[in-house]
């Protein structure tokens, strides 16, 4: 069975093409749910106009699926709460 860490980790290699940065890094995933075969992530994006929605979340579907044993992915993006970057991350991008 996949485990967390082995999600976390496909995770870290979706960048968001504006920052630059992964979206794991930047607190864009709320919650991870692990079943039998099938991956349930919960994310937000930077705005809710962010034009690479679409994008990022095809590659996350993409990357988890890589992962051996994983036969579905399903991805919900929200926007409760909003995107807001944590102190590491402001220092991150420089703001």
């Amino acid at each position: 069975m996949v485990t967390q860490q082995q999600v976390i980790q496909q995770l870290k290699k979706v960048q968001d093409p504006e920052l630059g940065v992964d979206i794991w890094t930047l607190g864009l995933v709320y919650k991870i749910t692990l079943e039998k075969a099938a991956i349930l992530i919960l994310m937000t994006l930077t705005s809710p106009m962010c034009p690479y929605g679409p994008m990022l979340v095809a590659d996350v579907q993409h990357r988890i699926k890589e992962l051996k044993g994983v036969k579905d992915v399903k991805v919900d993006v929200t926007f409760t709460p909003p995107w807001k970057p944590s102190e590491d991350v402001r220092t991150l991008l420089g703001v």
